[in-house]
């Protein structure tokens, strides 16, 4: 097959000519990669091997490359291998003419069609071409190792990826395609550069007349994409990996382990990792962001509930490892279960990754003092002095953020943590101190329990949404989902900082004290874990937007001390027959109880179930007979239940009160310890 080029008024007469001059008229960028042709022309003698997914521009580029080799008076011959059986005899057939011609251009398009040729080329047809002829092959999949291995072909093969278009090229495109005003942002964030979805799109786009700022990918563009870019697949399982590896930041065999438990998940990973369109990085495999954006838009529309299942499963999986995570992990996985909520509405700007790589956290080190108290001088004078006593006092809990090419210190927090015995360490920070006071006005530590005030500093160039304010948000919700027995938390924010307004969303909220360090008013943001469990709090954060009906919220726990505890116990055993009242027992809202579809049900089975647990005790026979013959067996009064006993009813009084304090004890230690 001879290429013929059609240049501007060649061929007027012929719809040929008006196709080539509208592709050549919409050809936009790849500078690098015509240059490396205008090279290899000139030089001759030379393989150079593009690669790239479907729709990312080779064959234009190809089409490109003839028309420069056919104006250097070359002879160009282009095959397709879509058009001719995948064997050494038709490909010797279709270029017998180019094995005695020095000028010759051989141009192999689709490639990956006649992938069992690759070897047989390497080996057998190319050694024999003439000195001076260039060939170019172009396919979905990278050139075996074999060819870089070989020194022989060390000088002679150049291999190119073909990426994306950059930004101005990928504009430049569809203003070739008529694509103007409020049409190019929502078109540029669908298909980013990739040319094929930045044309289908366009080409749709412009047609409809309502469409505008609001634009997104019709289904039938979607499904075109899908066949152009991805194909067919093996099977179910692999389209179910597929979809999983388009949700996730990063996918790991791990991932595919949870989501796809009855599936090879080696076996699939492999799998995924050799497609034209997905990527390895030191984390797992990520596909290229338009490939992700129609298998998440078609699964999405073609199965709802699916899309529900598989990103709830992720979502757990992600939740567990934060709370399981080595330290240094946390914030990958923190970043990786927001991304899951992308383009749904809710999540604030700051979950996004901004600027990814362009900070690091690091643990604070005595060396780092000097640095950080610098930060500090320059947040504000007043807060130099709670730097210094925290690093010294608690140097565990502050982290730092440096910039990756300067190693200047941009940013810094801290999760202070303070229990019963912190109180004369609190006061030494009026931050802190006012967050301690607050929370013991509000509802005092438990015995075990502790609260924490998060803190923070920033150079004034990172406040608002940053790289920096960025990684202290997610290592913020880290340390909310790994803290055990934690009471409260408190968010110190200084009062003129611009993400002061996300703080509702955080579901943490002000209780009316202000602090003040200096000169600085401070808004402590708090929350009490007791009321709203981490797991709770989580979901109201990350509402998952794939619920066809809307789930009704959990509400919020009863925090109460032992004395209070104790009172609801007596008050539950004595109306346990009673559904009203048990209903207005505090105890239906415990932690003890937390989640429970029927926690009236739940709270007598909770009490039945101590009464009987307390005669397993040999030491407690006698308090447990008199609570079982009281509450469980009817007696009408505590004087009948004394009778059937055979005791005095001082002596019965006595054994009652013990078992009720022996059953008070164990559930306020359950309260306090057992439940999450």
């Amino acid at each position: 097959m001879v290429c013929e080029v059609v240049e501007e008024g060649r061929y007027a007469g012929r719809l040929e000519g008006r196709l080539q001059a509208a592709r050549q008229r919409a050809f936009v960028g790849r500078k690098e990669e015509l240059a490396a042709f205008d090279e290899a022309l000139h030089s001759g003698g030379r393989v150079l091997f593009l690669h790239g997914p479907g729709g990312i521009g080779k064959s234009a580029l190809l089409r490109r490359y003839a028309q420069r080799a056919t104006e250097a008076d070359r002879n160009v011959l282009v095959l397709d291998g879509r058009m001719f059986d995948p064997s050494p005899a038709a490909f010797l057939a279709e270029t017998r003419s180019m094995l005695a011609d020095e000028g010759a251009v051989l141009l192999i398009d689709a490639f990956e069609r006649l992938q069992g040729l690759e070897g047989w080329l390497r080996e057998r047809f190319l050694p024999r071409l003439p000195v001076g002829a260039l060939v170019v092959v172009a396919g979905r999949v990278p050139p075996d190792m074999v060819w870089q291995a070989d020194p022989g072909w060390a000088d002679l093969l150049q291999v190119i990826a073909l990426g994306e278009l950059e930004p101005e090229d990928a504009a430049a495109l569809l203003d070739s395609r008529g694509v103007t005003g409020e049409l190019l942002d929502p078109l540029l964030a669908f298909a980013g550069g990739h040319p094929l979805a930045l044309s289908l799109g366009a080409a749709v786009a412009i047609k409809d007349s309502a469409a505008g700022s609001r634009w997104t990918p019709t289904h039938d563009v979607v499904a075109t994409l899908l066949d152009q870019l991805v194909g067919e697949v093996p099977g179910p399982a692999h389209r179910h990996a597929l979809e999983v590896c388009a949700h996730t930041y990063m996918t790991t065999q791990d991932v595919l382990r949870t989501v796809l438990p009855d599936e090879d998940a080696a076996e699939l990973f492999s799998w995924l990792r050799r497609l034209p369109f997905v990527e390895s990085s030191p984390l797992g495999l990520y596909p290229h962001d338009v490939v992700r954006e129609i298998l998440e838009a078609d699964l999405r529309w073609r199965d709802p509930q699916g899309y529900a299942h598989m990103h709830r499963r992720i979502e757990d999986r992600l939740t567990q490892q934060i709370r399981a995570a080595e330290d240094a992990d946390v914030l990958g996985a923190v970043g990786s279960l927001f991304y899951l909520h992308r383009g749904e509405g809710r999540t604030p700007e700051p979950h996004f990754r901004h600027g990814e790589g362009e900070v690091y956290e690091a643990a604070f080190r005595p060396e780092d003092t000097d640095d950080l108290l610098r930060l500090a001088a320059e947040w504000d004078p007043a807060t130099v002095a709670a730097v210094s006593h925290w690093t010294a006092w608690q140097p565990q809990a502050f982290r730092l953020y440096r910039r990756t090419t300067t190693g200047e210190l941009a940013g810094a927090c801290a999760w202070l943590r303070l229990d019963e015995h912190s109180e004369a360490e609190a006061q030494a920070d009026p931050v802190v101190a006012t967050a301690w006071n607050t929370a013991r006005a509000t509802a005092p530590l438990r015995p075990g329990e502790h609260l924490a005030v998060n803190r923070s500093w920033v150079r004034k160039r990172y406040w608002g949404t940053s790289p920096v304010t960025n990684l202290i948000r997610w290592r913020t919700v880290g340390w909310c989902l790994r803290s055990e027995r934690m009471a409260w938390s408190f968010m110190a924010i200084r009062g003129d900082d611009p993400l002061s307004g996300h703080s509702g969303y955080y579901n943490m909220h002000g209780l009316g004290d202000h602090a003040w360090e200096g000169d600085t008013e401070y808004v402590l943001l708090a929350h009490d874990w007791r009321a709203v469990p981490a797991q709770v709090w989580l979901e109201r954060l990350l509402p998952t937007g794939t619920h066809e009906v809307p789930v009704k919220p959990e509400p919020e726990l009863a925090v109460m001390s032992e004395a209070e505890f104790t009172d609801a116990v007596r008050k539950a055993l004595r109306h346990l027959s009673k559904h009203r009242e048990l209903a207005a027992n505090p105890l239906t809202r415990s932690r003890l109880l937390a989640g429970r579809a029927d926690p009236v049900r739940a709270l007598r089975e909770l009490l039945e179930e101590g009464i009987r647990d307390l005669g397993r005790d040999p030491r407690a026979g006698k308090p447990h007979r008199a609570l079982d013959v009281t509450y469980l067996r009817g007696a009408p009064t505590q004087e009948a239940a004394a009778e059937r006993l055979g005791l005095s009813f001082t002596t019965y009084r006595r054994h009652l009160l013990a078992g009720i304090g022996r059953l008070c004890e164990e559930l306020w230690r359950r309260e306090l310890h057992d439940s999450t």
